[in-house]
C-alpha cells in the first residue's frame, strides 16, 4: 500500500511560480523496486490530465502544454513539480499518483496509476 500527500498549492498571478511536493508513505519495497510517479490535474468540468511523470531511474515525460515551463524531479520517496511561467489555464486541482513497475517512458494516462493523493489546488489569476 502506498499513501501519497501533496503540498505546495496556492494562488499566484500569471507568470509566477509554484513548487508542488508529493510525499509517498510506503514500506521500503516502494523505493527499492521499479516504480513511477506522476502529476495530474483536473479543472472544473474537464477530464483529469496527465501533466508530468518520472520513473525511479529519473526518466521523465511531459504533456506538450507544460514543456519548457514545468519540471518534475524525484528524491527517493519525494516527488516535486516546479512550475514556472504559470498561465490561467494551469488552474486546476493537482494530484500526485504512483504505481509499481517499469516503464521506458513513464505514462501520462491516469489508468496506469493505482495510488492517488487527495490533491492540492493551484489557481493562476490573469
Amino acid at each position: 500500500q502506498v499513501s501519497l500527500m501533496e503540498s505546495g498549492g496556492g494562488s499566484v498571478q500569471a507568470g509566477g511560480s509554484l513548487r508542488l511536493s508529493c510525499a509517498a508513505s510506503a514500506d521500503s519495497r516502494f523505493t527499492s523496486n521499479n516504480h513511477y510517479m506522476g502529476w495530474f490535474r483536473q479543472a472544473p468540468g474537464k477530464e483529469r490530465e496527465g501533466v508530468a511523470a518520472i520513473t525511479n531511474y529519473g526518466i521523465t515525460s511531459y504533456t506538450d502544454s507544460v514543456k519548457g515551463r514545468f519540471t518534475v524531479s524525484k528524491d527517493n520517496a519525494l516527488m516535486y513539480l516546479e512550475m514556472n511561467s504559470l498561465k490561467p489555464e494551469d488552474t486546476a486541482m493537482y494530484y500526485c499518483a504512483a504505481d509499481w513497475g517499469y516503464w521506458r517512458t513513464p505514462p501520462l494516462s491516469a489508468s496506469e496509476y493505482q495510488y492517488w493523493g487527495q490533491g492540492t489546488q493551484v489557481t493562476v489569476s490573469s
